[in-house]
Protein backbone atom coordinates (compact mmCIF):
# COMPACT_ATOMS: atom_id res chain seq x y z
CA UNK A 1 0.00 0.00 0.00
CA UNK A 2 1.40 3.39 -0.89
CA UNK A 3 1.36 6.24 1.56
CA UNK A 4 -0.95 9.20 1.08
CA UNK A 5 0.64 12.33 -0.43
CA UNK A 6 2.49 14.26 2.24
CA UNK A 7 2.83 17.94 3.13
CA UNK A 8 6.60 17.98 3.49
CA UNK A 9 6.63 21.27 5.40
CA UNK A 10 4.51 19.81 8.20
CA UNK A 11 5.26 16.07 7.75
CA UNK A 12 1.60 15.14 7.54
CA UNK A 13 -0.66 13.66 4.88
CA UNK A 14 -2.51 15.97 2.56
CA UNK A 15 -6.27 15.63 2.64
CA UNK A 16 -7.43 17.04 -0.71
CA UNK A 17 -11.08 16.36 0.10
CA UNK A 18 -10.91 18.35 3.35
CA UNK A 19 -10.87 22.16 3.28
CA UNK A 20 -7.98 24.04 4.83
CA UNK A 21 -8.88 26.06 7.90
CA UNK A 22 -8.66 29.72 7.01
CA UNK A 23 -10.43 31.21 10.02
CA UNK A 24 -8.08 33.00 12.46
CA UNK A 25 -7.29 30.90 15.54
CA UNK A 26 -8.54 33.74 17.77
CA UNK A 27 -11.97 33.40 16.12
CA UNK A 28 -11.90 29.58 16.33
CA UNK A 29 -11.23 29.73 20.07
CA UNK A 30 -13.75 32.49 20.74
CA UNK A 31 -16.39 30.61 18.73
CA UNK A 32 -15.81 27.55 20.94
CA UNK A 33 -16.14 29.61 24.12
CA UNK A 34 -12.43 29.46 24.98
CA UNK A 35 -10.50 32.48 26.17
CA UNK A 36 -7.74 33.10 23.60
CA UNK A 37 -4.73 33.00 25.92
CA UNK A 38 -1.22 33.36 24.53
CA UNK A 39 -0.53 29.64 24.91
CA UNK A 40 -3.87 28.54 23.41
CA UNK A 41 -3.33 30.87 20.46
CA UNK A 42 0.21 29.61 19.88
CA UNK A 43 -0.76 25.93 20.09
CA UNK A 44 -3.88 26.60 18.01
CA UNK A 45 -1.72 28.12 15.27
CA UNK A 46 0.30 24.90 15.16
CA UNK A 47 -2.79 22.70 15.21
CA UNK A 48 -5.19 24.47 12.89
CA UNK A 49 -2.96 25.67 10.08
CA UNK A 50 -3.60 24.13 6.70
CA UNK A 51 -5.00 20.61 6.34
CA UNK A 52 -6.57 18.50 9.04
CA UNK A 53 -4.09 16.42 10.98
CA UNK A 54 -3.51 13.96 13.80
CA UNK A 55 -1.07 14.78 16.59
CA UNK A 56 -0.01 13.33 19.89
CA UNK A 57 0.71 15.64 22.80
CA UNK A 58 4.39 14.77 22.52
CA UNK A 59 4.50 15.61 18.80
CA UNK A 60 2.77 18.96 19.40
CA UNK A 61 5.16 19.69 22.27
CA UNK A 62 8.12 18.99 19.93
CA UNK A 63 6.60 21.29 17.28
CA UNK A 64 6.14 24.01 19.90
CA UNK A 65 9.75 23.66 21.03
CA UNK A 66 10.95 23.83 17.41
CA UNK A 67 8.91 27.04 17.00
CA UNK A 68 10.55 28.47 20.16
CA UNK A 69 7.27 28.47 22.10
CA UNK A 70 7.70 28.32 25.83
CA UNK A 71 5.14 25.72 26.94
CA UNK A 72 5.40 22.68 29.16
CA UNK A 73 4.24 19.22 28.14
CA UNK A 74 1.57 19.49 30.86
CA UNK A 75 0.28 22.71 29.25
CA UNK A 76 0.14 20.96 25.87
CA UNK A 77 -1.88 18.08 27.37
CA UNK A 78 -4.22 20.48 29.19
CA UNK A 79 -4.74 22.57 26.06
CA UNK A 80 -5.44 19.54 23.90
CA UNK A 81 -8.05 18.32 26.40
CA UNK A 82 -9.60 21.82 26.61
CA UNK A 83 -9.82 21.96 22.80
CA UNK A 84 -11.37 18.46 22.79
CA UNK A 85 -13.92 19.39 25.46
CA UNK A 86 -14.82 22.48 23.39
CA UNK A 87 -15.41 20.34 20.28
CA UNK A 88 -12.38 21.60 18.35
CA UNK A 89 -10.54 18.28 18.44
CA UNK A 90 -11.49 14.63 18.52
CA UNK A 91 -9.55 12.27 20.78
CA UNK A 92 -8.60 8.95 19.19
CA UNK A 93 -7.26 6.30 21.56
CA UNK A 94 -5.58 3.59 19.50
CA UNK A 95 -4.27 1.65 22.49
CA UNK A 96 -3.47 2.27 26.13
CA UNK A 97 -0.24 4.08 25.32
CA UNK A 98 -1.13 6.15 22.24
CA UNK A 99 -3.72 8.90 22.08
CA UNK A 100 -4.05 11.12 19.04
CA UNK A 101 -5.92 14.39 18.70
CA UNK A 102 -7.64 14.91 15.36
CA UNK A 103 -8.49 18.35 13.99
CA UNK A 104 -11.14 16.73 11.77
CA UNK A 105 -14.11 16.35 14.12
CA UNK A 106 -16.47 15.02 11.42
CA UNK A 107 -17.72 11.42 11.36
CA UNK A 108 -14.85 9.32 10.02
CA UNK A 109 -12.56 6.43 10.88
CA UNK A 110 -8.81 5.80 10.68
CA UNK A 111 -6.03 3.71 9.23
CA UNK A 112 -3.10 3.23 11.62
CA UNK A 113 0.26 2.20 10.16
CA UNK A 114 1.64 0.05 12.97
CA UNK A 115 5.35 0.44 12.13
CA UNK A 116 5.49 4.21 12.43
CA UNK A 117 2.33 5.07 14.35
CA UNK A 118 0.94 7.32 11.60
CA UNK A 119 -2.81 7.80 11.52
CA UNK A 120 -4.77 8.56 8.32
CA UNK A 121 -8.44 9.39 7.79
CA UNK A 122 -10.94 7.02 6.22
CA UNK A 123 -14.05 8.93 5.11
CA UNK A 124 -17.02 8.05 7.34
CA UNK A 125 -19.19 6.69 4.55
CA UNK A 126 -16.60 4.06 3.63
CA UNK A 127 -17.00 1.96 6.80
CA UNK A 128 -20.21 0.36 7.96
CA UNK A 129 -20.62 -1.03 11.46
CA UNK A 130 -23.68 -3.25 11.85
CA UNK A 131 -25.36 -5.14 14.66
CA UNK A 132 -24.12 -3.01 17.53
CA UNK A 133 -25.22 -4.24 20.94
CA UNK A 134 -28.03 -2.47 22.74
CA UNK A 135 -26.49 -0.18 25.35
CA UNK A 136 -27.46 -0.50 29.01
CA UNK A 137 -30.59 1.35 30.15
CA UNK A 138 -30.06 5.09 30.43
CA UNK A 139 -27.14 5.10 27.97
CA UNK A 140 -26.92 5.70 24.24
CA UNK A 141 -24.21 5.09 21.68
CA UNK A 142 -22.50 8.41 21.01
CA UNK A 143 -20.18 7.29 18.21
CA UNK A 144 -18.18 4.31 17.02
CA UNK A 145 -14.49 4.71 16.22
CA UNK A 146 -12.92 2.19 13.87
CA UNK A 147 -9.13 1.98 13.65
CA UNK A 148 -7.91 -0.29 10.86
CA UNK A 149 -4.37 -1.39 11.68
CA UNK A 150 -2.01 -1.77 8.73
CA UNK A 151 1.43 -3.30 8.30
CA UNK A 152 3.65 -2.74 5.31
CA UNK A 153 4.12 -5.70 3.02
CA UNK A 154 7.59 -7.24 2.89
CA UNK A 155 9.90 -5.10 0.78
CA UNK A 156 7.68 -1.99 0.92
CA UNK A 157 9.16 1.20 2.32
CA UNK A 158 7.35 4.10 3.97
Amino acid sequence: MSRPPMDASANRPLSPDLPARRKPVHDILAGAGLRPTRQRLALGELLFRGCDRHVTAERLYDEAAAANLSVSLATVYNTLHQFTDAGLLREIAVDGARVYFDTNVSDHHHFLIEEDGELYDIPGARVTVADLPTPPKGLRIDRVDVVVRLRREEGEEG
